[in-house]
């Protein structure tokens, strides 16, 4: 039953700017909304409803998902697919959904990486959780060195033919990989509509590597994930580390290893110049990826309607200097991740 209580903002768009990605005939907003961490079993569909309602009522219409995101496997989906039978449905049309498939989801050889038979059944499976009859672009969400890419691809192309997505995408692909890949969809007449993978201040590797400038060649847009690398570009560990911190947990791939002295004075070199901005450290890292021309989007995560309140702050505020810009690169160049 579609919730009577809900009716989206007015004014949703006017307060979001949108770029086309690519070449193609689609824009989507500078900030996503990714459902990685906060969306599953362990959150209360009140609060996921909420964070979801908010970020569209702020123009934020592109939602990323994947199969296996949680934590529990495909209950980001299910909460998603819980939204849209009670409250989105009426703007589905102006939603921009994704969803991935590559990393493990089932047990078994055919529950992981990029065959064919994995890449449609799990699409499969994720349209039943959501409760869609498509999404708007399905990611092979890591290159398979034991299939032949033209294997993965050729899944892709076929289930944009079959109308369960409407355009292709790719995460984490190599530079040589990707140039495969884009030329095999292109040949296809599905071009890659978005490129998808880590950037920010601190990981540098899509821009060393290439990959963001041959997104660019190609007509590909591209659209950075953990742009805060995962929490370490915020004031949350500049005093050190929060007992409710996933580093305290464990359950980050973010090791406490990796706040070093000189990691420390970094971070608390770019907040007092984000505070100076008149930003926070989090807004100042968000901000530095949309002034960047290449970047298309920016997925943000979120626990909290005012994590994406502050997030949005971030679109106020994309002005930079050439000092700051230098100032950013200086300081950050010790702890640049450039894994080439």
């Amino acid at each position: 039953m579609i919730d009577p209580v809900y009716s989206a903002a007015e004014n949703r768009y006017e307060k979001m700017t949108y770029r086309r990605s690519g070449r193609s005939g689609i824009q989507i907003p500078v900030l996503a909304l990714g459902l990685w961490h906060n969306f599953g079993s362990h959150k209360p569909l009140h609060e996921v409803k909420a964070m979801a309602h908010f970020a569209f009522d702020n123009g934020i219409c592109h939602f990323d998902l994947a199969n296996n995101y949680g934590p529990e496997y495909g209950t980001a989906e299910e909460n998603f697919g819980r939204l849209m039978a009670d409250s989105l449905r009426p703007y589905r049309d102006e939603l921009f959904i994704s969803t991935k498939a590559g990393w493990d989801m089932w047990p078994g050889p055919y529950g992981n990486w990029g065959s064919r038979k994995y890449l449609v059944s799990s699409l499969n499976q994720s349209l039943k959780r959501m409760n869609l009859e498509y999404v708007d672009v399905f990611y092979s969400h890591r290159y398979d060195p034991q299939t032949p890419i033209e294997e993965t691809m050729q899944a892709l192309v076929d289930v944009v033919r079959q109308g369960k997505a409407l355009y292709a995408g790719l995460s984490r692909y190599p530079l040589d990989k990707a140039k495969i890949a884009y030329k095999y969809l292109s040949d296809n007449n599905v071009p890659c509509l978005l490129y998808q993978d880590r950037y920010n201040i601190i990981d540098r590797t899509p821009e060393c590597s290439g990959l963001i400038d041959q997104a660019k060649q190609n007509g590909t847009g591209f659209i950075s994930f953990s742009p805060l690398q995962q929490g370490l570009l915020s004031d949350r560990y500049l005093n050190g580390i929060p007992a409710d911190s996933r580093i305290a947990s464990g359950s980050s791939s973010l090791k406490q290893e990796v706040l070093t002295p000189t990691m420390l004075n970094a971070l608390k070199t770019l907040n007092k110049l984000a505070g100076e901005r008149g930003q926070s450290l989090a807004q100042m890292a968000l901000s530095w990826l949309i002034q960047d021309s290449r970047v298309t989007s920016v997925i943000i995560g979120a626990s909290s309607v005012s994590q994406i309140e502050n997030n949005l702050k971030a679109i106020e505020c994309t002005l930079f200097s050439q000092e700051e810009l230098q100032l950013i690169e200086t300081v950050s160049a010790p702890v640049q991740m450039k894994h080439l």
